[in-house]
Formats: structure tokens, sequence, C-alpha cells
């Protein structure tokens, strides 16, 4: 089964060895789990990011920064994993644990297969109030998935990989405090959104994936550059 692991942090000034550093930590982590590991980078500071709101139809588009102090997504990973239990085990290991969170999401199936990626590519989260996300198998599921054909009929090429996930209700977060591992089960703070699915796009920069990502049907939709420096 594969697991969506979200990267939860607030974004902090580093030293270059405090930079150093982490990046070796996360070389470490890409050695042992190299075997599990589908997908994953690091994403582009939240100020660069975009907020799409109010479907294909009419979308409103807001640039960060986000709130001050918040925490926000600093990266991803896709892992192939036997069980919950066994993809826990890997999040804990991430670096970002130590000092933000990991949120650990069941995929709603394979997803499309992650392609090789080369030039510009960015991640589209698609964002759902949490009582929002109907559940895989639902007639409601497969409406959702109609639309997301549409999209990707239209998007073609420049999809590079792509899932759905389980309600919130099965998300997992995981942290890491003085070697303690501390787990919190779903689903999250009322009215907070929560990560439905997401998409990796290609594009040629950001207008063209605020383009792309502004025909996905969700409620929201963050688009954040990837940083292109996973060694994966």
């Amino acid at each position: 089964m594969q697991y969506f692991a979200l990267l939860i942090s607030r974004e902090r000034d580093r030293t270059p060895e405090e930079g150093a550093a982490e990046m070796a930590a996360y070389r470490s982590f890409h050695i042992k789990a190299a075997s599990a590991i589908r997908a994953g980078d690091a994403l582009a500071p939240a100020a660069t990011a975009v907020r799409i709101t109010d479907g294909p139809d009419a979308p409103m588009i807001t640039d960060g920064p986000f709130a001050e102090g918040a925490e926000v997504a600093g990266g991803y990973y896709v892992f192939e994993a036997e069980n919950l239990d066994e993809a826990l085990a890997l999040a804990r290991d991430i670096p970002a644990a130590k000092y933000g969170a990991v949120e650990v999401w069941p995929m709603a199936g394979p997803g499309l297969e992650p392609q090789p990626l080369a030039g510009t590519n960015w991640i589209a989260l698609l964002l759902e109030p949490p009582e929002r996300p109907a559940a895989p198998g639902t007639p409601e599921w497969q409406a959702i998935v109609a639309l997301h054909q549409e999209f990707g009929a239209a998007a073609g090429q420049h999809i590079k990989s792509a899932a759905g996930l389980h309600p919130p209700s099965t998300a997992t977060t995981v942290r890491v405090r003085d070697g303690e591992v501390l787990i919190t089960d779903g689903p999250y703070v009322e009215g907070a959104e929560v990560a439905n699915g997401f998409y990796v796009l290609s594009a040629a920069d950001r207008d063209e994936a605020v383009k792309l990502a502004s025909m996905i049907p969700a409620s929201a939709v963050q688009v954040r550059q990837l940083a292109g420096i996973s060694d994966l």
C-alpha cells in the first residue's frame, strides 16, 4: 500500500552549517529508506506559494506567504509500505519529525505512477474542509473521480504523478521530541482544511502552474514549486 507523507514545520532561518547538517540527515534517511520511497522532494518557501479557491469556473488566486509563525508544508514523500505501522516507522526517521511534524495519509489506490522529473515542477495540494472529503468507493467519490479524469485529459503530459487520499480520520501525525515518538490520530481541528489529494505538475513557470492548478476540481489548491534538491 502507498502512503503520502507531508512534512510540516515552521519556516526558520538556518546557518550554512545547520543547512549542511540537515541535508546530510536527509541523505542518510534516503539511503536507509530507499527501498520504500517512491517519490519526494523539498518545496520552495511558502512566500512563493499560490492558493487557488472557488473552483475551476471562477478561480480566485491569492499569493503567499501564510500567517506568520504558522506551520507550512516543507516537503513530501510517497512511501510503499505493508501497513500503517511500517509507514509510521519510516515517517519517524524523517528529519522534519524532530523539529516539526509528518502527516501520514493512506493513498486511495496507487494513483498515477510517478514519472521522472525534469525542468520546473510543482506540487498542487488539494484542500477541503474536514467534513467534505468523500470516502473512496462512495457515489460522491466516483463523481469526484470523473471530474479529475476530465482534468487529467485536459492537463495531459503536464501531470507527473497524482493520487487521492483517504478521509482525515485515517491520517496520523508523527513527531519526535527528545527521542520520544509522539503519535496523533486524525481527524484534525474542526474547521481546519485537510489534504484530500495531490498532483505533481510540470510547468514552464508559475503562471502556467497556476493555470493548470486552477482547473483542478477542489475547494482550494495550494501550489508550491518543488525545490529540485532531492537526491532520490
